[in-house]
């Protein structure tokens, strides 16, 4: 060893953000079993590198007693006293056992296990980066597809996009860009495994506070979303401020706000609705672009509603194979049960009769 390696210890410290008395005890650990490996012992030994100049030196321990029995573990008090007279009972004696050929395998270990830490703190690195970004959005770009897959390149580190969080409606292509909605970051014994999703609710949470500042700043707020991904949601919003719109703020000018987004999730048709504490005016909310006539609560505790909406709006409030009806019970916590208003008639004129 030499000042030149201690120099790049120190280095690796500034610049990696490892400890360099952790790699120096790492070394001295790793030097210990090189030595047993390399000088077949089973002595209680230990190993100290020099913090300044990067000597290495080989000790084999062992414990002062009255009578020794194991001398490969042991020290008589009359042998311990020739070496030194302060030696007392369960003191240990260290005495130095350094082979001469010793520095060109203590370099070798050192050499990699230098190199293993580093790689563990460029890991432990990645991972603190990308744990804070979970329950975010982040851009990669398509880089190949494995067993259904598709692996995303996020610069640092390769991500996966698993089936069950892939858009039916998307078609992934290599090189496209891509934002996705960060689901998990995991430790492993390679890279952090990041998992992705555009199929998660979150995903158009963090869509529209990048794209509406009135939810950025919390003068809106975002109180529910129900999602069938690549096809259509329901975002139930509320205005903390009187006089701002909370539809109208995400939707945009025009429409551009929310059109943005809609671009993004491959012409996903996204329904904005006024969120409200009553039930029976929120039902009626999520129901869009239906337009309830009546609400009424059935049972509170079981959480059942019946809307009835005009006779030429009751496919429009059901919608295809039941979507809206489905979306907007998801949304608001209820079982709703839609009638037209005929239907609502002739029900209420069966319990008469």
């Amino acid at each position: 060893m030499n000042r030149e390696f201690i120099e790049a210890i120190e280095e690796i410290e500034q610049n990696k953000g490892v400890d360099k008395d952790i790699l120096f005890e790492a070394i001295e650990a790793a030097l210990i079993s090189a030595y047993k490996r390399n000088f077949d012992s089973d002595k209680n030994v230990k190993v100290i590198m020099e913090r300044e100049t990067g000597d290495v030196k080989v000790f084999n321990q062992r414990k002062v007693v009255e009578e020794a029995t194991d001398p490969r573990e042991e020290i008589s008090l009359e042998d311990a006293r020739r070496i030194s007279p302060e030696y007392q009972l369960d003191d240990v004696v260290d005495e130095e056992v350094t082979p001469k050929n010793f520095g060109r395998i203590a370099a070798q270990t050192a050499k990699q296990v230098v190199i293993q830490r580093i790689r563990e703190a460029e890991r432990e690195l990645i991972y603190e980066e990308f744990v804070h970004k979970q329950d975010d959005i982040i851009n990669g770009k398509v880089q190949r597809f494995e067993q259904n897959n598709v692996i995303v390149d996020l610069g640092k580190v390769e991500a996966i996009l698993p089936p069950p969080e892939q858009m039916a409606t998307d078609k992934y292509n290599q090189g496209d860009r891509l934002k996705s909605y960060v689901v998990e970051v995991k430790k492993t014994t390679k890279e952090p495994q990041v998992i992705l999703s555009r199929t998660h609710p979150g995903l158009i949470k963090r869509l529209l506070e990048l794209e509406v500042p009135e939810i950025y700043d919390g003068i809106v707020e975002i109180k529910g979303i129900a999602r069938e991904a690549g096809y259509r949601s329901k975002v139930a919003v509320y205005s903390n401020e009187q006089e701002v719109d909370p539809v109208g703020s995400c939707v945009g000018n025009k429409g551009s706000r929310i059109q943005s987004i809609v671009e993004e999730l491959n012409g996903e048709n996204i329904d904005v609705i006024t969120w409200s504490s009553d039930p029976s005016v929120f039902i009626s909310n999520s129901l869009s672009p239906a337009k309830a006539t009546n609400v009424t609560v059935i049972d509170e505790e079981e959480h059942k509603v019946r809307a009835i909406v005009p006779d030429h709006q009751l496919s429009l409030a059901i919608g295809r194979e039941g979507q809206n009806a489905r979306l907007a019970a998801k949304l608001t916590n209820w079982k709703i049960d839609i009638l037209s208003e005929s239907q609502a008639e002739e029900r209420d004129n069966d319990i008469s009769d």
